[in-house]
């Protein structure tokens, strides 16, 4: 199997400022980032003076982004809440993409309502929503990409599969290491955590992008424990090699989680240390995909 992708990452984690993102993207020998947080701002909610300033930074030091991870319909929007912001994160977005070359664009299928079952989700609502964004993007030559993270397709693969169903032509991120700490809501309760490969393996011919992290749950703490790539119950290296072996020429991207966990803000480190465990993250990925 020989990898003809590239490889890229979720830069944020290896520092706060667009300086310290670009230079761990070029440590690595990388050409490429996913955006996401710059100086604690999502990149379509920077100022345009801003933005400005990163086109700049990026052109200079030859980094493209390839994907926008935006907050798009995602855990922190609710379906039972107005769908406006969404549409603005939306508008704000495409143009921005367009100027630095950017194709893809991260989104999601809105927050899973707590205090609801499975199937009494808004699902029809949801299916809507998506489709508008949808075909926001794809009318501008921009494509979509929905993540199995907290959120209505990340409920289990039976649901991703019915969310594509409902928005034909809707492509996927997957990610390897949300359904570790992902309950399986199509079974009974308790639900189960759900396994990575049974969800890759019913999704995957509608995989477009990939994001690698890994880790084991922790059913005493109640949470997810990191590892790098491979070390986990992500079923990282069979996916990514399943991918590879069926011709898969996209983006590899890392979101380590190790120093610094995006959705926990109590969880940080020193600067220096979440710059080297990004870098070294990308080189224990770079040695996986070459195992392979």
């Amino acid at each position: 199997m020989v990898f003809g992708g590239y490889m890229t990452g979720f830069a944020d984690e290896a520092g706060k400022d667009l300086d310290t993102q670009i230079k761990a993207t070029k440590a690595l020998g990388w050409e490429n980032i996913e955006t996401r947080n710059i100086d604690g701002k999502n990149i379509h909610d920077l100022p345009e003076a801003d933005f400005d300033v990163v086109c700049g930074k990026l052109e200079d030091a030859g980094v493209k982004v390839n994907c926008f991870g935006s907050t798009i319909a995602n855990w922190g929007k609710q379906i039972d809440q107005p769908f406006e912001p969404s549409l603005e994160e939306a508008r704000r977005a495409i143009p921005r993409m367009k100027r630095l070359g950017t194709e893809l664009v991260r989104v999601m299928s809105f927050a899973v309502l707590k205090d609801r079952g499975p199937e009494n989700q808004m699902e029809e609502e949801r299916f809507r929503r998506v489709r508008e964004l949808h075909a926001m993007f794809v009318g501008e030559g921009l494509t979509p990409v929905h993540e199995n993270c907290m959120n209505y397709g990340g409920m289990g693969w039976n649901y991703t599969l019915r969310l594509i169903e409902n928005v034909p032509g809707l492509k996927l991120v997957f990610d390897t290491g949300n359904p570790v700490f992902s309950d399986d809501r199509s079974k009974p309760e308790p639900y189960p955590k759900q396994s990575a490969w049974e969800f890759y393996s019913k999704v995957k011919e509608h995989v477009a992008y990939i994001h690698i992290k890994d880790g084991v749950w922790d059913p005493e703490a109640g949470k997810s424990v990191f590892t790098h790539a491979g070390e986990g119950d992500g079923n990282v290296p069979e996916i990514v090699g399943d991918l590879i072996g069926s011709g898969y020429a996209g983006g590899i991207s890392i979101e380590p989680h190790l120093a610094v966990v995006f959705h926990d803000e109590s969880v940080e480190s020193e600067a220096d240390v979440r710059y080297q465990n990004y870098v070294e993250y990308g080189r224990r990925m770079e040695q996986l995909v070459a195992g392979l």
